[in-house]
């Protein structure tokens, strides 16, 4: 505090959960496609044209002239690679459900949702289900109506502190069985540096975090998501899926940025080769 210090570098990029996670899916090799709000600015347009780039469909995005595109500040610190954020986003406008563009997605085998802009989410929800399309959870922190979101989806993957604020005094596996009980196929548990754990109906699975020069770990969690939807889409069972989601989210730790270091597939295939 008070006090000021150089930038040794920095990066633009484009970010968000569920818009990084679909640049992992792409990255890797798979269709994707983004639904979400930007303002009719520079900085919507840098992301629009960055998802162009990174082959992520964007029929779903919605302009609005209404509001500035959000952005977050970020600091990371050089020696560990921890950071902090700083989110501008208090003149956005939440996703109405009559400015939701579904009809270009019918052929969609998963998706993604982060709990935001709650009226669009539920309606994308009803959606989803109705034409038997599988909803991977990203929940980060609290939203509005968890119970009934963690009961609607059939891959809730929850962050450490979320369990936390949500389960506060309930141990990590004893969440993962509760999840199971709700109806998920799947729950999962992500932890950063200390890795993760995953529970379906063949038992529960631990994941250490693999050993990488972190640079940055923003998106981290982001990027794991993706991959994971990834890993759903190859048919790979969940042991094995948490292994190769920590490893695409690992490499990703190795750049600056949420984005910039997202790996393709031959990247994640050597480096299991040599860390398995």
């Amino acid at each position: 505090l008070d006090e000021k210090t150089e930038a040794v570098l920095f990066s633009r990029q484009g970010g968000g959960p569920c818009a990084t996670a679909m640049v992992t899916l792409a990255r890797l090799g798979f269709q994707a496609a983004f639904i979400g709000k930007i303002g009719n600015d520079e900085q919507g347009e840098f992301i629009a044209n960055n998802f162009q780039k990174e082959h992520v469909d964007i029929h779903g995005l919605i302009r609005s002239p209404n509001m500035p595109t959000n952005k977050a500040f970020i600091w990371v610190e050089k020696e560990s690679g921890k950071k902090s954020i700083v989110l501008d986003s208090h003149q956005y406008e939440p996703v109405k459900p009559s400015e939701l563009n579904l009809d270009f997605i019918e052929v969609a085998k998963y998706l993604l949702i982060d709990g935001r802009d709650s009226e669009a989410t539920f309606k994308i929800i009803e959606w989803a289900k109705d034409r038997g399309i599988a909803i991977v959870l990203d929940a980060g922190s609290r939203r509005e109506r968890m119970e009934e979101l963690l009961r609607a989806v059939d891959y809730p993957i929850l962050s450490q502190t979320f369990c936390q604020q949500y389960y506060p005094n309930e141990k990590l596996e004893q969440v993962i069985e509760k999840l199971l009980k709700l109806g998920s196929k799947a729950a999962i548990i992500t932890n950063g540096e200390n890795g993760c754990i995953g529970g379906d109906h063949a038992g529960i699975f631990y994941q250490s975090a693999f050993d990488v020069e972190v640079v940055d770990t923003t998106g981290a969690g982001d990027v794991f998501h993706g991959a994971f939807i990834a890993g759903l889409l190859e048919g790979y069972s969940l042991e094995k899926n948490l292994k190769f989601s920590s490893a695409v989210a690992a490499l990703k730790c190795t750049q600056l940025g949420g984005q910039q270091g997202i790996p393709d597939r031959e990247t994640v295939a050597d480096f299991l080769r040599y860390n398995y």
